[in-house]
């Protein structure tokens, strides 16, 4: 089926074909006629499927006849989403896609200054796109008015949820007009989702693509059982592989981050990191190189890694596994976006595999068990030290021989990537 079936104007066909898209991917497919009908929609589909066409397509088909209208000065629109990665990349789609339509957007998220989301709430803006936690903060300011607003979109609810945001969310809405249209988009519809929907739609229509929670089928999984000491000569070992010109490696906490990336620097890895820490600028550099291909490994943690919509990444690694078996499905969705191929690699440790089992049963499958080939999985790792110029070198450890000299036999250092 192509674009031009699905209800959209002319100008934003055009903007799809300049960004040289052919085909709507199924969620789009389902999605957008239900929009442009004016349902209220809950989508349910894998992360990587291009969800956000589903809602930013139909949204702008309906704001355009507005802004044609003379609808000014009245904010029409809002798409609330769980980080500011996410609100920047949603932003960048509907650059993209509204670069024929004469659209006046604002973008509202923590970890930069206010004055500048003030001034273009108060100027006049078509679509608000938002954190929770900031827009309530200016909210609060009487800087934003959504008395004529008809669009609401919540895009990762299941997200917004793990993270604390359902009051502010519950606050936002309260606020808004009741007549209004409601899609709320997520990777896994809950039984809290399934609440929500209830709570803000009107007898919405549901399109879910795929299984509940499935991982995009194009990325294959593999499972290496490794202590934690181990975990960093494996990276190293694994990333000696120049087919893995694109990894995104997820640790558990925000110091595990920047240790991993240091360690990776310090053999000559490019290497950005991505978690609340940073600032803001600091996060959008690192994304913007990794998009770029100047880094070659981007570490995150699981709350900054939300608005990660980078084509090609060729590998994502579990340093940590996660606790949560939502978090692994998002994680692992990062690679193998659009029908691309992506692989996918966790490292467990003895204290993980109770998470593992949780995660197989969630998906309601097993994940291949490897050994990494070429990896001495009996080496003694050498102690981290900060000042250490290089990290991951592996001894093989062997007692001294009797009547020899000390360490004849020795196979003496390895270094793993050679």
């Amino acid at each position: 089926m192509p674009f031009r079936a699905l209800g959209l104007g002319a100008n934003i066909l055009q903007a799809i074909q300049d960004a040289g898209y052919t085909e709507p991917t199924p969620i789009q497919a389902a999605a957008i006629p239900l929009v442009i009908e004016g349902h209220d929609l809950i989508g349910i589909a894998q992360t990587g499927t291009g969800k956000t066409a589903a809602f930013t397509l139909p949204m702008l088909v309906k704001l355009e006849k507005m802004i044609a209208a003379g609808s000014q000065n009245r904010t029409r629109a809002l798409v609330l989403a769980p980080t500011r990665e996410l609100v920047v990349q949603i932003h960048e789609n509907v650059r993209a896609y509204a670069k024929h339509v004469p659209l006046r957007v604002a973008n509202v998220y923590g970890g930069v200054g206010e004055r500048p989301q003030k001034e273009a709430l108060r100027s006049g803006v078509d679509l608000v796109i938002a954190t929770p936690g900031r827009l309530m903060d200016l909210m609060a300011q009487r800087c934003a008015d959504f008395s004529g607003l008809e669009f609401l979109v919540l895009d990762e609810a299941d997200r917004m949820l793990d993270m604390g945001f359902l009051p502010s969310i519950r606050r936002i809405v309260k606020s808004l007009p009741v007549k209004r249209q409601t899609l709320m988009f997520s990777a896994t519809l809950s039984r809290e989702i399934e609440g929500l929907t209830h709570e803000f739609q009107k007898s919405p229509k549901t399109v879910q693509i795929g299984r509940r929670a499935n991982p995009a089928e194009t990325v294959t999984q593999f499972v290496y059982e490794i202590s934690k000491t181990m975990k960093p000569a494996l990276l190293q070992h694994l990333l000696s592989d120049p087919a893995m010109n694109s990894v995104l490696v997820f640790t558990r906490t925000k110091h595990g981050a920047d240790r991993v990336a240091k360690q990776l620097e310090r053999i000559g890895i490019t290497t950005g990191t991505l978690h609340s820490n940073r600032s803001q600028n600091q996060r959008m550099r690192a994304l913007t190189d990794f998009k770029a291909g100047k880094v070659r490994v981007l570490v995150a943690t699981d709350i900054a890694a939300r608005g990660i919509d980078v084509d090609g990444i060729s590998h994502v690694i579990n340093y940590d596994f996660p606790m949560q078996s939502e978090d692994y499905v998002h994680r692992i969705g990062r690679t193998g976006r659009a029908n691309a191929v992506g692989e996918a690699i966790s490292f467990i440790s003895q204290d993980e595999h109770g998470p593992l089992r949780a995660l197989e049963k969630f998906i309601g499958r097993g994940i291949v068990r490897k050994k990494a080939e070429g990896f001495n999985y009996h080496a003694e790792p050498v102690k981290v030290s900060e000042d250490r110029p290089r990290d991951f070198t592996q001894r093989t450890h062997q007692r001294p021989q009797r009547g020899g000299a000390q360490g004849r036999g020795r196979s003496g250092p390895r270094r793993f990537g050679r």
